[in-house]
């Protein structure tokens, strides 16, 4: 009975950071689309 109450590991902190660290990721990935998609489109000018 004792085994069975007994927490090996907390998971709260890491699901937490985990969470967080998908978030931030999203969020570069996002800035990065958006930076390729605005960028100028250059035109063809022969000299």
């Amino acid at each position: 009975m004792i085994l069975q109450n007994l927490a090996l590991a907390n998971w709260n902190n890491g699901v937490i950071m985990i969470a967080i660290f998908a978030l931030v990721c999203v969020t570069l990935i996002g800035i990065l689309i958006n930076f390729m998609m605005s960028g100028k489109k250059e035109e063809d000018t022969e000299e």
